[in-house]
């Protein structure tokens, strides 16, 4: 109880519509701000049902933007499309002729001559003609040329038509072309008669 008497102010009337101030701002706020938080939850709503459920009942990624557009009353940015890529023209053909494998070199081909030729076998020369020495010269061509001179002579059979290189055995074909070849000789037979390797016969004409 207070010490003081009662006045006019402490009789309130109970039906008096009068309020406290701070009532009256906190009321009138809280009025202001649902009209806000509605709007944004409706627009939320509806940007939902455009986005995720419009698509699935047929409508296409445009018709649901648009909706949400108009729903939302905000331009919605689209990514621009992805540039083709850029055609590209084909190699040209290379004009440069192929690479060829290189011609293999030439190899030395031995002569006829050369092949299977042995020098060690020891050459007879006859003089079958009127020319006297005639044996012994063609005897130092041989040896020069590195054969092993045999014996040398006049030759004393039948009379030769042309100048012959009788050789003994298919193993002396060989020596008996290189002797042919050396002394300009084409007349080659092959006979056992005289029991030597190599016998040279020098006929008319020979030089």
């Amino acid at each position: 109880m207070t010490k003081y008497a009662r006045d006019e102010f402490d009789r309130v009337p109970e039906t008096s519509a009068r309020q406290g101030v701070h009532r009256a701002v906190a009321e009138s706020r809280s009025r202001s701000l649902t009209p806000i938080l509605a709007a944004g939850f409706v627009a939320l709503a509806i940007g939902l049902v455009a986005f995720l459920i419009l698509p699935k009942l047929g409508f296409s990624a445009g018709q649901a933007a648009a909706v949400g557009d108009n729903a939302t009353a905000s331009a919605s940015a689209t990514s621009p499309a992805s540039p083709s890529p850029a055609p590209t023209s084909p190699a040209p053909a290379s004009t440069e002729p192929a690479a060829t494998a290189p011609a293999a070199a030439p190899t030395a081909t031995p002569s006829a001559t050369a092949a299977g030729v042995d020098k060690t076998a020891p050459v007879t020369v006859y003089n079958g003609t009127t020319t006297a020495g005639l044996a012994n010269r063609v005897g130092g061509t041989i040896s020069s040329d590195g054969w092993i001179l045999g014996q040398t002579g006049n030759w004393g059979g039948v009379p030769q038509q042309t100048s012959v290189i009788f050789y003994s055995g298919v193993e002396q074909k060989g020596n008996a072309e290189a002797l042919g070849t050396l002394l300009g000789i084409d007349t080659l037979v092959d006979s056992a008669e005289f029991n030597l390797p190599l016998v040279v016969v020098l006929g008319p004409g020979f030089q």
